[in-house]
C-alpha cells in the first residue's frame, strides 16, 4: 500500500455537492438518482458509489472543515473510500496492516465487537427483563387479588361475577392502556430533550417505584392507578430501548443484538413466573410479593444506563458530530470504522432529508401516513406488532395460571405449568440470535405463524378430553409449550427488532411510538376481553379464534412486510421506497409460484428472480 491519500483543497462550490447534484462516475456516465419515495427499480444504492475519487475527497474535506473535525481528516478520507466500495477495501491506499485486519474481521469474525457494545446490549437486555417481569406479576396474583379486593371473578354464585371479570381484566390491562395511549407517545419529546440514555433512566424510575406501590395497595382502584403509572414507564422504555440498541449495533449483527429485547423479555417472564411460584404459598401477602418483586431488575437498569455511550445517530441528529465520533469509537473496534460510519451515516441522512425534511412532533406523526417511504414502514411495523397480539401468546403470558386452573389443575400445578411456559419461551428464543441475521426477519415470521396456528388449535381441542383422563392436562401443556417453542424464535423477537429499524432517523422515535403503541394497545384489549371471551366462547373457542388470527397474520406478512436483514439503518430507505403494490405483486407472481414448483412439485434447478438489486453497499 505505497500510494498516499492527499488532502484536497476545499472547493467552496462543492459545499453542497451531496444535496441534489448528479455526479458522473469514472467512465463519465451519470450516477443514477433513486427516488426514496418511489423506488420502482427496487435498487438499493450506495450514494457514494460512482462518485469520482477527487470529488469524493473534496466532499470529505469540506465535511471535516464544516464540522471542525480536521484532526481526524486522514481517517475520514480513508473511511469514505472504504464506504464507497466495501468489497474492495484492500485497494484503498495507505491502509495500515492493523486497519486491514479490522476490516477483514468485520466479515470473518462479525461477533468480535468491543466490550462497550456488549455492555450496552446487556443494559438493554436488563430493560427487557424488567418488561417481562412486569407482565407476569399479575399472572400469579390473578388467583388471589380479586378475592382480597372483593371482586372475585370465578364464583358462579356471586351475582357480580360478570362485572368482576371486567374489573379484573381492566386491572391486568392497565399498564398496556397507559403505555399505548400515553407512555409510548412521550418517547419522542423525551428522547429529543433527554437523549436515549436519559429517557431510559426516567423510565427505570417508574419501573422501580410502581411495582412497590402495587404491592402496598389496599383497594383495586389503587392497584389500577399504580399499574397505570407502571404503563407510562413500560411504554417509554419499550419504545426507546430497541431504538437505542439498533442505532448502536453494526448492521451485520444488528438483528442478533436487537432481538435481545424479546429474548430477555422472555427471560423476565421466566423470572416473573418463578417469583410467582416461589411465594405462592406464603399466605395472604403472596399476591403483594408477586406484584412488588418486579422492581428488582429495574434497579440495575437505573444504575447501569449511564455507563453506556449515547447513540451516535442521536448526536448526529443534534449536529454534535464530535460526540457522535467519540461514541462510535467506543462502539467499534477501530477509529477507522468509527470515521467511516460517521461519514457514511451523514451522507445517507442527507439523501434521506430530501424526502423527510424537518417538522414538529404533530407534523412528524401525520407524516407517518403521508410520506410514502415512511408510510410503508408504518404499515409493516404495525403488521408485525399486531401479529404479536393476534398470535395469542399473551393469552398464555397473562392468563396461563387461570387457563390451567380451569383445565382442572391445582394452584401449585397451574403455577408449575406457567413456570414451564416461561422456561420454554426463554430457551427457544436463543436460536434467533443467529438465524435472525442469516435467514432473516421475514423468513422467521413466515415459518412460525403456521406452526403457531395448528399448535394452538390442537391445545384447544385437548380441552375436550375428560378431566378424569390423565392425558387431559398433559396434552394441553404439551401443545401450549410447543406453541411457545415456535413463537419464541420468530414472532417473539422480530417485531421490536423490525420496528426499531424501519423508520428514518427523523421519524424513528414517533414511528417506534406508533409501533409499540399498536402492540400494547391490542395487548390491553386482549387483557380486558380474554376473561369475557373465555366465558362466551369457552377455552376451546378462544384458542380456535386465535389460531385463525395466526393465519390472517401470515397472509399480511407475506404480502406487505419487506426483509431488512444486514442492511444499515439508512439503506433501508431504499427498501421502503419500493411501492407496496410492487412488493405484493412480486410475492404473488414470483415467490408463490417458485415455492410451489420447488417444494410441492419438486422442480429442479429453479432460480428465483430477486426483488432487490444491491449496489456496493457499506456496512456500519
Amino acid at each position: 500500500m505505497s500510494s498516499q491519500i492527499t488532502t484536497p483543497v476545499r472547493d467552496k462550490e462543492n459545499d453542497d455537492v451531496l444535496m441534489g447534484k448528479n455526479f458522473e462516475n469514472e467512465k463519465g456516465l451519470p450516477v443514477e438518482h433513486i427516488d426514496l419515495n418511489n423506488n420502482v427499480s427496487a435498487k438499493i444504492q450506495n450514494p457514494l458509489a460512482g462518485i469520482p475519487t477527487s470529488d469524493l475527497l473534496d466532499q470529505v474535506n469540506a465535511f471535516a472543515e464544516d464540522k471542525c473535525m480536521n484532526d481526524i481528516l486522514p481517517l475520514l478520507l480513508k473511511g469514505a473510500l472504504v464506504a464507497q466500495d466495501p468489497a474492495a477495501f484492500e485497494r484503498v491506499p495507505d491502509l495500515s496492516e492493523e486497519e486491514l485486519v479490522v476490516l477483514h474481521n468485520e466479515v470473518e469474525n462479525r461477533w468480535r465487537q468491543p466490550l462497550v457494545l456488549y455492555l450496552t446490549i446487556i443494559t438493554c437486555s436488563i430493560g427487557a427483563a424488567v418488561q417481562g417481569w412486569d407482565q407476569t406479576g399479575s399472572n400469579g396474583a390473578n388467583l388471589s387479588f380479586p378475592v382480597a379486593f372483593g371482586i372475585p371473578d370465578s364464583d358462579p354464585n356471586d351475582p357480580n361475577t360478570h362485572r368482576n371479570t371486567w374489573l379484573v381484566g381492566l386491572v391486568n390491562s392497565a399498564p398496556y392502556i397507559a403505555a399505548s395511549l400515553c407512555g409510548c407517545w412521550l418517547t419522542d419529546p423525551l428522547n429529543n430533550y433527554l437523549g436515549r440514555r436519559g429517557t431510559i433512566f426516567l423510565a427505570a424510575v417508574f419501573c422501580v417505584l410502581t411495582p412497590i406501590g402495587s404491592g402496598l395497595t389496599q383497594t383495586w382502584e389503587q392497584l389500577f392507578a399504580c399499574r397505570l403509572l407502571l404503563g407510562l414507564g413500560m411504554g417509554v422504555k419499550a419504545s426507546t430501548i430497541p431504538i437505542y440498541a439498533a442505532e448502536n449495533a453494526p448492521a451485520a449483527i444488528r438483528g442478533g443484538l436487537v432481538m435481545s429485547w424479546q429474548m430477555w423479555t422472555a427471560f423476565g417472564i421466566f423470572l416473573g413466573v418463578s417469583a410467582n411460584l416461589a411465594v405462592y404459598n406464603i399466605g395472604a401477602i403472596s399476591w403483594r410479593l408477586q406484584l412488588g418483586s418486579a422492581f428488582i431488575p429495574a434497579v440495575p437498569l437505573l444504575l447501569g444506563v449511564y455507563a453506556c455511550p449515547e447513540s451516535p445517530r442521536w448526536y448526529i441528529k443534534k449536529n454534535r458530530f464530535r460526540e457522535a465520533y467519540n461514541s462510535l469509537c467506543r462502539l467499534r473496534n477501530h477509529p477507522l470504522q468509527a470515521a467511516r460510519d460517521l461519514y457514511y451515516i451523514h451522507v445517507l441522512l442527507l439523501a434521506e432529508a430530501e424526502i423527510v425534511g424537518k417538522a414538529n412532533y404533530v407534523t412528524r406523526f401525520i407524516e407517518l401516513f403521508t410520506i410514502p417511504r415512511v408510510r410503508r414502514a408504518t404499515l409493516a411495523s404495525a403488521i408485525v406488532m399486531l401479529g404479536q397480539q393476534m398470535c395469542g401468546i399473551n393469552i398464555i403470558a397473562f392468563y396461563s395460571s387461570t387457563i390451567f386452573s380451569q383445565a382442572g389443575a391445582s394452584t401449585l400445578h397451574a403455577l408449575l405449568v406457567s413456570f414451564g411456559f416461561g422456561l420454554v419461551n426463554f430457551l427457544f428464543a436463543w436460536p434467533a440470535v443467529r438465524t435472525i441475521d442469516t435467514y432473516g426477519r421475514r423468513t422467521l415470521l413466515l415459518f412460525t405463524f403456521p406452526q403457531m396456528a395448528w399448535t394452538l388449535l390442537a391445545a384447544g381441542f385437548c380441552f375436550y378430553i375428560p378431566e378424569s383422563n390423565r392425558a387431559h392436562l398433559g396434552l394441553i401443556a404439551f401443545f401450549v409449550f410447543l406453541f411457545t417453542a415456535f413463537y419464541s424464535p420468530g414472532e417473539g423477537p422480530v417485531p421490536f427488532t423490525y420496528s426499531a429499524e424501519v423508520f428514518p432517523l427523523s421519524h424513528r422515535e414517533v414511528g417506534m411510538s406508533w409501533a409499540v403503541s399498536t402492540n400494547l394497545f391490542w395487548a390491553s384489549v386482549l387483557g380486558v376481553t380474554f376473561p369475557r371471551i373465555i366465558a362466551a366462547f369457552t377455552i376451546q373457542g378462544a384458542f380456535g379464534f386465535y389460531a385463525g388470527l395466526n393465519v390472517i397474520a401470515f397472509c399480511l406478512i407475506f404480502l406487505f412486510v419487506p426483509e431488512t436483514k444486514q442492511r444499515t439503518l439508512e439503506e433501508l430507505d431504499y427498501i421502503f421506497a419500493v411501492p407496496v403494490g410492487n412488493h405484493a405483486k412480486y410475492q404473488l407472481t414470483k415467490v408463490l409460484p417458485y415455492w410451489f414448483k420447488k417444494y410441492v412439485f419438486q422442480y429442479k434447478n429453479l432460480e428465483l428472480e430477486p426483488l432487490y438489486h444491491f449496489d456496493h453497499l457499506a456496512r456500519d
